[in-house]
């Protein structure tokens, strides 16, 4: 199964424990979801499709990339562009972002639609995120809906995680239309409880989860923190408790890493109950380490 991960990937400066130390790392919500597919899904290529710049540190993601094991052959280079820059701030395990991204190469990702098409083409499974949707001028942004919605249609599998992010929109009122056009032509969709009650005003998981699937997703998986995670498929709809994690470090990149054992369970065929105790699994083990990307070994019970 080939599957291709599209939007933003950023140079990331995570506290270290030493006060005032940072490390420069690379991440960004759907190259983390690529980062952790490329290792609990081996018999699978996963290919990352962004923007770079012609620069050294454009240069250095790419490698970044590579190393993980991700496809970069996918990725346009944009002239005159380079990449954007995230600082990480925690506060009992809870992060907050500074962002530095106005020349960002990605924001023109889908500038070169002939590319776009190509990439997606290649690939069976399509996973992009809001943040994907936000970095994009309105024309571009368009092009690329028309070109999932497109790519939907020809039988391939869309995920979204709306990833709700309202610094990056103009106005809330754009950024729950566009969300909402991205569910639209989404086979599967990963939303997380707190942000859409928070925009969307949803009462309960289960009401994002309807809302969603009204949209047109047939596959709803709503993340709630701590909280169960409720569920909805063409075959059954439930709840997944989440086992507690008693000692967090990092919550970053836990949405993401769940994501990419959804994504896994899909393509290896698992039943979506069992997919989703392993997303929990997955994600508990990530929000105990540093940064993004936590290299954790998984047992065959979580594989």
């Amino acid at each position: 199964m080939r599957i291709l991960s599209i939007g933003e990937c950023m140079a990331e400066l995570s506290p270290q424990e030493d006060a005032g130390a940072f490390k420069l790392g690379f991440a960004g919500d759907t190259f983390n979801t690529a980062w952790y597919l490329a290792r609990i899904a081996p018999d699978s290529q996963v290919s990352y499709f962004t923007g770079l710049g012609d620069d050294a540190i454009s240069s250095q993601l790419r490698d970044t990339i590579t190393a993980a094991g991700v496809d970069d052959s996918y990725c346009v280079e944009v002239p005159n562009r380079t990449v954007g820059l995230y600082l990480i701030s925690l506060e009992n395990g809870e992060r907050s972002f500074s962002y530095w991204r106005g020349q960002s190469a990605a924001r023109k990702l889908a500038a070169d639609l002939p590319a776009l098409e190509r990439a997606i083409d290649a690939h069976d499974l399509i996973y992009f995120s809001g943040i994907t949707l936000a970095i994009l001028e309105t024309g571009d942004r368009d092009a690329f809906i028309s070109a999932v919605k497109a790519a939907r249609a020809s039988d391939k599998t869309i995920a979204f995680d709306p990833n709700l992010r309202p610094r990056l929109w103009d106005d809330s009122d754009t950024m729950l239309s566009v969300i909402m056009a991205g569910a639209a032509v989404s086979d599967i969709v990963l939303p997380s409880f707190e942000d859409e009650a928070d925009w969307f005003k949803d009462t309960s998981p289960q009401a994002t989860a309807d809302r969603y699937g009204a949209a047109g997703a047939g596959t709803v998986i709503v993340k709630n923190g701590a909280g169960d995670v409720y569920y909805v498929s063409p075959e059954d709809r439930g709840t997944i408790a989440v086992a507690p994690v008693t000692h967090v470090v990092d919550s970053t990149a836990a949405g993401d890493s769940f994501n990419a054992a959804i994504l896994a369970g899909h393509v290896g065929g698992q039943p979506l109950s069992d997919s989703i105790a392993t997303a929990c699994r997955l994600s508990g083990a990530v929000v105990q380490g540093r940064g993004a990307l936590v290299d954790i070994n998984l047992g065959p019970s979580e594989t």
